[in-house]
């Protein structure tokens, strides 16, 4: 019996190996002419930790106009010292009340894993060092960027209806990391399998970078877009 429960444990982690493997080195879109849309004339981030991956935005006027309602919401658009908006997606349980590690607690682990509602988190931040570990400087073209910035808005929560662009964002009141940054609700719901990279993912082939068919972890997202781009 031991032995038997030891072959399908080990048989089950070789198919997520697998899964994992052509996750990152199957490419989405599969052909490389289906995002070939102009020069690259824009620089955006993709910030990664062990676990997590966000977007950044180099501020600008045009992303002042974009974002302006977010002023409302605490996030300074507008402060002569801004550089970037860094937006994150994730699951509200986790990303809301796990600030580090040491905040880590059961519930919001559980619930990361099966099915949770999702939020948005924004955040104000100065410039980067160029060789800032985690910071991975992606070109994309002026249509690429448009598109990745109706994509972003799109992802917030509104309170017309759920997801239309005309409606408010929702701020989550008295939530946040610190100083500059903020949550609000989000559309989609949140898993494991669906998660913060996913949907990073999504938002970088918006851009017209090319990523893995599913990247469900920071090394495998930044893995596929070497290897496709």
């Amino acid at each position: 019996m031991l032995r038997l429960l030891t072959r399908r444990i080990g048989g089950g982690m070789l198919l997520i190996l697998l899964f994992l493997l052509l996750g990152t080195v199957v490419p989405r879109p599969f052909f490389a002419g289906d995002v070939s849309d102009g020069a690259a004339g824009r620089e955006i981030l993709l910030l990664s930790n062990p676990i997590h991956t966000d977007i950044a935005l180099p501020v600008d006027d045009d992303l002042r106009r974009d974002f302006s309602e977010l002023q409302e919401g605490g996030i300074a658009v507008n402060h002569p010292a801004a550089a970037y908006l860094v937006f994150g997606w994730g699951g509200r349980s986790f990303y809301t009340e796990t600030p580090t590690w040491a905040d880590l607690k059961p519930m919001p682990v559980l619930r990361s894993l099966t099915l949770d509602r999702s939020v948005m988190h924004v955040d104000v931040t100065g410039d980067f060092p160029a060789d800032l570990a985690g910071v991975k400087r992606l070109r994309i073209s002026e249509a690429g960027y448009r598109r990745l910035v109706a994509a972003i808005r799109a992802s917030f929560l509104r309170d017309d209806d759920g997801g239309g662009p005309g409606g408010k964002v929702r701020l989550i009141p008295g939530v946040s990391y610190g100083l500059t940054d903020a949550f609000f609700e989000a559309n989609g719901r949140f898993n494991a399998l669906v998660g913060c990279n996913t949907w990073s993912a999504a938002m970088l082939r918006e851009a017209g970078i090319r990523t893995g068919w599913w990247t469900p972890l920071p090394p495998l997202l930044r893995w596929s877009v070497a290897l496709h781009n």
